[in-house]
């Protein structure tokens, strides 16, 4: 008798799974957060997370991921290092990562989380910090796939000002929804490459993110919790600086030629 492999299990499959049904979303726009460069993208949707009391809607199984358990204060339960948050009032998904992604995984990370987004017919907002020595509100300017020139002309975000290059996991996620024809856009904006920059992402919330997503995001809290906010991201972001390819960066192309 021929030996028949037992059927995969649903568990050992790159996945995203579910965990509120109820929800209902309609085409919602999602905020991406990978930890980079001023840990911008992170510390927006962090914010978004925490101002919105959004729930925690579902949990993302891909290849790239560590296998880590994430607990939080206060909280025995332990949650995937990335997860997606959800607000049906805003129509809004939040990806959340506690963990940076090795860059080995970085393309199969892409592919699970971009065909997901696109058979929910999500638009994503990418997030990424350029290093940049700044001088008062930082810029903030855009790029896109798909449709999303147009969107971020109505959203009167301006084009890059130089050629460049994302890279680390964003950028995979970036070219995948590129590859795919998936409508995405991504905000770049000048930031601090030594340490966490609220201020940074304040003006990817701001500049970006609300005119995009048309909904008003309050920001005084980045401001007054800067110091705080600097303190308890300040060892992740410490990781990102030793280990610079798991870490999502906007650069001059001319770094690479």
């Amino acid at each position: 008798m021929a030996f028949k492999p037992p059927a995969a299990d649903i568990r050992d499959m790159a996945h995203i799974q579910v965990h509120r049904e109820d929800i209902s979303l309609d085409s919602p726009t999602l905020v991406e957060g990978l930890p980079g460069v001023g840990l911008v993208g992170k510390i927006a949707a962090d914010h978004l997370v925490e101002l919105y009391d959004m729930e925690y809607y579902a949990s993302a199984h891909c290849e790239g991921l560590p296998e880590i358990a994430v607990y939080g204060t206060d909280d025995p339960d332990v949650r995937p290092p990335v997860r997606l948050y959800a607000d049906a009032d805003r129509d809004l998904l939040v990806l959340q990562s506690d963990a940076p992604i090795s860059p080995s995984g970085a393309k199969e990370f892409a592919s699970c989380m971009v065909s997901w987004f696109e058979a929910n017919d999500a638009t994503p907002i990418y997030l990424s910090g350029r290093p940049a020595e700044k001088d008062g509100v930082p810029d903030v300017y855009g790029i896109s796939t798909g449709d999303g020139a147009g969107m971020l002309a109505e959203a009167d975000v301006n084009p890059p000002s130089e050629n460049g290059a994302i890279t680390g996991p964003t950028g995979a996620l970036v070219h995948e929804s590129q590859r795919m024809g998936l409508t995405s856009v991504g905000l770049i904006v000048e930031a601090d490459q030594r340490f966490p920059d609220p201020e940074a992402a304040r003006a990817l919330l701001q500049t970006g993110i609300s005119p995009l997503a048309d909904f008003e995001i309050e920001t005084e809290a980045l401001v007054e919790q800067a110091e705080e906010i600097g303190r308890a991201k300040a060892q992740l972001a410490q990781q990102l600086q030793e280990n610079q390819e798991e870490s999502t960066s906007a650069q001059p192309l001319g770094m690479y030629q």
